[in-house]
């Protein structure tokens, strides 16, 4: 089993800002979901011109996020990009200053919209027949938790999402790139209500 990557902390205003552009997201998002590309590759798939995708390309790896690769098979002078894999974490929200934290919300706010419209579409994409069809699965449920106990629930999470990460040589040929969200956020300070450990779960 390989060894998990290090958690990197991401804090350069400039990178964040760099990542947070909505054209590199979609990027980002078809490299990791698609595997390496082409600028022009990108260009077509997400209905952009090869000069803007090559000089969103060339953004993204000064600050790290993207890099070339010779995993694909390329002809001629063509410069393939690969995502560069990692476990990238964010500053916690206290320590953020304001304007970090506005570019943190915009962020986020891309790559929710992002994940949902994917999700959406791939359901609407997938035939009845297929045997994809039911690997919808998702959960909604409450727990009550201490600060350090939700720490260490995401920290466990991390640790199952690294628990199935194997290398491709060892990915059996019927595999497909599943992507995962995990959300989780206290409920508001003023709802009295409480739910023990309720939860709603649709399976596979």
């Amino acid at each position: 089993m390989p060894v998990p990557p290090a958690p990197v902390e991401l804090s350069d205003l400039a990178a964040l800002k760099a990542l947070g552009h909505p054209r590199r997201q979609r990027m980002l998002q078809h490299l990791t979901v698609h595997g390496p590309a082409t600028s022009a590759t990108l260009a077509r798939a997400l209905g952009l011109n090869t000069g803007s995708t090559s000089y969103h390309l060339r953004e993204l790896a000064r600050y790290g996020f993207v890099e070339e690769t010779t995993a694909a098979t390329g002809h001629g002078r063509q410069r393939w990009w690969r995502a560069v894999p990692g476990d990238l974490r964010f500053p916690p929200r206290s320590r953020q200053s304001a304007e970090l934290r506005h570019v943190m919300d915009e962020l986020n706010h891309h790559a929710y919209a992002a994940d949902l419209e994917l999700f959406e579409q791939v359901q609407l994409d997938t035939d009845e027949g297929d045997p994809w069809a039911d690997a919808f699965p998702d959960s909604r449920g409450t727990i009550r938790l201490t600060l350090p106990e939700l720490r260490e629930f995401f920290e466990e999470y991390i640790a199952l999402l690294n628990r199935y990460k194997r290398p491709e040589a060892d990915t059996p040929p019927d595999a497909r790139t599943v992507l995962t969200r995990l959300l989780a956020f206290p409920a508001p300070a003023d709802d009295t209500t409480r739910t023990d450990n309720r939860k709603e779960t649709r399976p596979s």
